[in-house]
């Protein structure tokens, strides 16, 4: 018997390497001489680069970088398995995951950081890129980034743009001759399943921007800053950043990587499957077995489950989820997804300490419990 093993992390509780040993312990449990592939996926943000590592077999760089307030802080660009792919992941340089609570305010925050790792893996002599920018903490635009790379944001006095977001509304000119020109030389693909746009109601600002600490006034601030850095890119290179589908991901990132990188984006999930070979992998599987976090709503759209039904579904393979949180009938999946079944690991009712702790234990049983229905 061949199983793959495909899952997301449960965010905050377990990662996705090792929900991937959890669950392989419970499937031999019952069958020793299974053919266990462990497969641990993401879909752009916080994990991208560590499970893309692990599963091809490849190694990680730790930088010293800017974190999002300024301070120093040690981040990792990875090297897949081929030698000449490398995976930034934003989270790691300028990640929300990097503040307290009290600290997140996307007024200050700066993309410098994630400059700096694209810059470390230009200067190791890499030139194919996948970046992950899902998880940021910032609202600037990108425009840490790009100073980080040579480019330079002038007032119209002429004095240079202070980090951050709030700053943009300043913005004059920008200059870009000396933006890094091993970046030309490079090709750089963007992991990221966010399609909004950089700015309005349904933008980056407005809709992000909560999260990373923006009270309603600020993101109003935060947003008309957006939309005046995008009227000088569109006046200096006429291009509109404001129609880019996904522009708005990572605090106008995308936008930025797309227009001045010359990035292309793509589908977190799919970028990430394809680079590991996924549907090679999974051809002559039994069963996958797959998780997330939480199963609801949203799973029927754009998360990482419906990416690894839908190749599962073209191979007809079945497939089983494991998650934290149910909040979905079992039948919605089965009916639109095409999934076998779907369990929570969870015994009963628990408090999230208590499943952080015994997330891993939990998956093991569960597993087990599923692998002796089969087996019988």
């Amino acid at each position: 018997m061949k199983i793959v093993i495909a899952p997301d992390s449960f965010k905050g509780s377990i990662s996705a390497k090792d929900i991937c040993t959890s669950v392989k312990r419970g499937i031999l449990r019952v069958f020793p001489n299974a053919d266990v592939i462990e497969i641990p996926l993401a879909d752009g943000g916080e994990g991208t680069m560590e499970n893309m590592v692990y599963a091809t077999n490849g190694s990680k760089r730790k930088v010293e970088v800017t974190g999002p307030l300024g301070h120093k802080v040690s981040a990792e660009y990875g090297v897949l398995g081929d030698n000449e792919t490398v995976v930034i992941e934003m989270a790691q340089a300028s990640g929300l995951t990097l503040l307290q609570e009290h600290e997140r305010n996307p007024l200050v925050t700066t993309s410098f950081g994630t400059g700096e790792l694209i810059k470390a893996a230009l200067d190791e002599g890499y030139r194919k890129m996948i970046i992950g920018i899902g998880g940021s903490a910032t609202n600037d635009g990108g425009m840490g980034m790009l100073k980080a790379l040579g480019v330079k944001f002038h007032k119209k006095d002429g004095s240079q743009l202070s980090e951050g977001g709030a700053s943009l509304k300043d913005l004059d000119r920008i200059d870009a001759a000396y933006l890094d020109p091993r970046v030309k030389e490079s090709t750089i693909m963007i992991a990221s399943d966010v399609t909004n746009p950089l700015c309005g109601s349904n933008g980056a600002s407005a809709i992000f921007g909560p999260q990373k600490g923006a009270t309603p006034e600020m993101v109003k601030a935060l947003d008309e800053g957006l939309d005046n850095f995008s009227k000088i890119v569109h006046t200096q290179k006429s291009v509109d950043m404001r129609e880019l589908i996904g522009g708005g991901a990572a605090g106008g990132l995308g936008a930025t990587l797309i227009t001045f990188l010359e990035a292309e984006l793509h589908s977190g999930v799919q970028v990430i499957m394809e680079k590991l070979r996924f549907e090679d992998q999974i051809k002559d599987a039994d069963l996958i077995i797959t998780g997330e976090g939480r199963l609801d709503s949203q799973t029927l759209s754009g998360k990482l489950i419906n990416g690894v039904s839908k190749m599962a579904g073209k191979h007809e393979i079945p497939i089983i989820a494991l998650c934290g949180g149910l909040d979905i009938e079992i039948s919605q999946l089965v009916q639109e997804l095409g999934l076998l079944s779907a369990f929570s690991i969870a015994p009963g009712p628990c408090t999230l300490e208590e499943a952080m702790v015994q997330a891993a234990d939990w998956i093991s049983e569960r597993v087990e419990a599923i692998m002796r229905i089969i087996k019988f």
